[in-house]
């Protein structure tokens, strides 16, 4: 009977109580009567009393033996998660301990059944040796740790969503180089001598300008012809067309899973939990830091994070105490900013338009470098919008009265808003006076000079303002002009926006361009040197915390936000193809005289199987809509019913945290009463054992 209502308290070990001689028997502890006092215990009672005992008794002894929180013992672990031996914060004689109750366990359970767990075991070991051996491969590690240990994490997070950009952009160039180009060059040898005659006459100017010998290169669209490959179901314009689909889906997959993945990890610490002022205390040093200067700008962290905190309270109170008249002049003060705002927005607009007519004049009279200023002019337009206007949200964000909190979001929203937006401007205004035969050819050289510049502007910012800045902060600190220039900061959101602008011109023109995704590798890779030496060199770290777990979310939602443009820009332009039977258009791309995006499939449908063609016609119908339907419906359902569940669980894991730090409040109390009262007992013997000898003190004296 004793031996059922035995409660198992697993003790915290310490080297006082790794070096004590107690036996091993010390360390179980039995129910008492102060067991019945405790407030999970009463919790529980007094709800089995309302409900009733349907979830099992004190006389059942699973129920008995679940803990000294009343809730039902969830039966043995998983065999998987057994921890190593080494792995236990335990002295040897307690790890050798464990060891026998183990092996008692396996010859309980069988033969068969302790092979194949300690084979799970093994198998899991040596896949864990094989990710930590694999994620060693990974490029620029021991960079990122530098980078880490220098300057913090959150910058670190920047050079890892630049290094996964690289990663994509190299699947992408798989996916071109064995759809698009990989076929084209394998059944197109006769043109290889003509690709050799136009290298001849190179010129610098064709680099820039993605004109010349590159117009007719595997670079750009007008190169695929229909004639390089031509089967049933094996041609030029469906491999196209079936190398462009899949890079699209492979981005939205990708960009769909991290940004899944980083909401729920938001959710989950940012939403559910809240981490008070002890975490922040005790539990917010990194221990990756290496060197003493960023070891002292982790402290600067710490205490800008808990003044964070501290502002977000006041700012709490300050907005719970304004008057209705503070309350109107300050809605009135936000909507002139506002205004401001959208007349900056209007304004960048204007220009991008405005560049953008100038660009398409004819410039052909005029010499070779007003031609190239010209044909750049909406990049340098672009570019400069994107650079001056994000600074100047963030100082209009300080005057409107919000937290510190809603600033950074209210500048990154308007930050993102006129990145996609000036780039959808000079898309639209484009495509209206696009007028070429090749059109395609024309668009695919504006992407690529979009991309070309941005490089160029990225080049320009380290080396020319940002180095020389640097050097004059150091040589003469005390001059005008070094106290006027300021410390240089590395703002991450800002440089992470530049990312997906970059990203999103590769994704619009890849259909246009497609070795786009390999001019991308190359720029980003020398971008990831770049923001390296201007990290380490040239730029200090932003004072403030950044919070790149809760940020990444929206980073990634902004590319997913640049893939819909992507796709929209895509749509746009096979609804307004047009090959008809004309001479020049026919010559432009692999798609021929009669044939659009839309039906390259058709003639490989005809030469299949029945089954097959019937199979297809059923999956394209409204038939298949009806099932099709129903499925998700019934994903979604048990999706749903699993969140509610996990969601119920950790309301009840909470719970038991809660009624887990009552027990230990109330035992600490009642320990602290314990001491009192033996102090108070043994002064009582030592006042009577005083008080009992002959002539009291007295006598004693004499």
């Amino acid at each position: 009977m004793e031996s059922q209502k035995s409660v198992n308290f697993m003790r915290l070990l310490s080297d006082e109580s790794t070096r004590t001689t107690v036996s091993s028997d010390s360390c179980e502890y039995y129910e008492t009567e102060i067991y019945d006092l405790l407030p999970s215990v009463q919790a529980c009672r007094a709800e089995q009393s309302r409900y009733g005992p349907s979830e099992g008794s004190e006389d059942d002894p699973e129920h008995a033996e679940g803990g000294s929180h009343g809730y039902r013992s969830r039966g043995p672990r998983d065999k998987t998660s057994v921890p190593p031996l080494r792995n236990l914060p335990l002295c040897m004689q307690g790890k050798r301990g464990v060891r026998e109750r183990r092996k008692m366990q396996i010859s309980r359970i069988g033969v068969w059944a302790s092979w194949r767990r300690s084979h799970s075991i093994i198998c899991r070991r040596w896949w864990g040796h094989m990710g930590e051996w694999f994620s060693g491969l990974l490029p620029w590690k021991h960079t990122l740790h530098k980078i880490e240990g220098r300057v913090g994490v959150g910058v670190k997070s920047y050079f890892v969503f630049l290094r996964y950009l690289i990663w994509l952009n190299l699947l992408h160039c798989a996916l071109v180089g064995g759809f698009i180009v990989g076929p084209t060059a394998f059944h197109s040898g006769n043109r290889k001598t003509e690709l050799l005659n136009m290298v001849k006459n190179f010129s610098a100017l064709d680099v820039f300008l993605g004109t010349g010998f590159l117009e007719n290169s595997p670079l750009f669209f007008g190169f695929y012809k229909h004639s390089s490959l031509r089967f049933s179901c094996l041609n030029t314009p469906l491999l196209y067309f079936a190398g462009i689909i899949s890079i699209l889906l492979l981005s939205l997959i990708m960009v769909i899973r991290r940004t899944t993945v980083g909401y729920k990890h938001t959710w989950m610490v940012g939403k559910r939990y809240s981490t008070n002022v002890s975490f922040k205390i005790f539990c917010s040093w990194d221990f990756t830091i290496q060197d003493p200067t960023a070891a002292t700008l982790k402290h600067s962290f710490i205490r800008n994070d808990l003044k964070l905190f501290l502002q977000e309270q006041s700012f709490s109170l300050r907005k719970a105490m304004r008057t209705f008249g503070q309350k109107l002049r300050l809605y009135l003060l936000r909507f002139i900013l506002n205004l401001i705002v959208l007349c900056l927005l209007g304004g960048a607009f204007y220009l991008i338009y405005f560049s953008t007519h100038v660009s398409q004049q004819k410039t052909d009279d005029l010499s070779w470098l007003v031609n190239l200023l010209y044909q750049y002019l909406p990049p340098i337009t672009i570019t400069f919008v994107n650079l001056v206007l994000p600074h100047m949200f963030r100082k209009i964000s300080s005057f409107e009265d919000y937290s510190f909190t809603t600033q950074v979001n209210a500048t990154l929203v308007r930050s993102i808003f006129l990145k996609l937006a000036s780039l959808g401007i000079y898309l639209f205004f484009f495509f209206r006076k696009l007028s070429e035969a090749c059109r395609e050819n024309r668009f695919g050289r504006e992407m690529y000079k979009l991309c070309i510049f941005n490089f160029l502007a990225t080049f320009c910012n380290t080396f020319l303002l940002s180095y020389p800045r640097k050097l004059l902060k150091e040589k003469f600190p005390t001059s005008l002009l070094a106290r006027l220039s300021g410390k240089q900061r590395f703002l991450i959101p800002f440089n992470v926006l530049d990312l997906v602008y970059v990203q999103t011109v590769s994704w619009v023109g890849v259909y246009s361009c497609p070795l786009l995704p390999l001019i991308g590798i190359f720029t980003l890779t020398a971008t990831f040197y770049i923001k390296k030496f201007s990290v380490l060199r040239c730029c200090m770290a932003e004072q403030r915390m950044f919070r790149a777990s809760s940020s990444s979310v929206l980073f990634h939602f902004m590319l997913l936000l640049g893939l819909l443009m992507a796709a929209v820009t895509l749509g746009y332009d096979f609804h307004k193809q047009q090959y008809p039977s004309s001479s020049t258009s026919s010559s432009c791309g692999p798609f021929g005289s009669e044939e659009t995006v839309f039906n390259v499939t058709g003639e490989c449908v005809k030469n299949l199987p029945a089954a097959a063609q019937t199979t297809i016609r059923y999956l394209s119908s409204e038939a298949f809509a009806l099932p099709l339907i129903l499925a998700e419906i019934i994903i979604l359902t048990s999706y749903v019913s699993r969140g509610r569940a996990n969601t119920k669980a950790i309301d009840r894991l909470k719970d038991m945290l809660v009624m887990s730090s009552s027990d230990k409040r109330f035992l600490v109390m009642q320990h602290a009463t314990l001491l009192r009262s033996r102090k108070v007992t043994s002064r009582s013997h030592c006042s009577s054992g005083s008080g009992g000898q002959p002539g009291g003190p007295e006598a004693a004296g004499t």
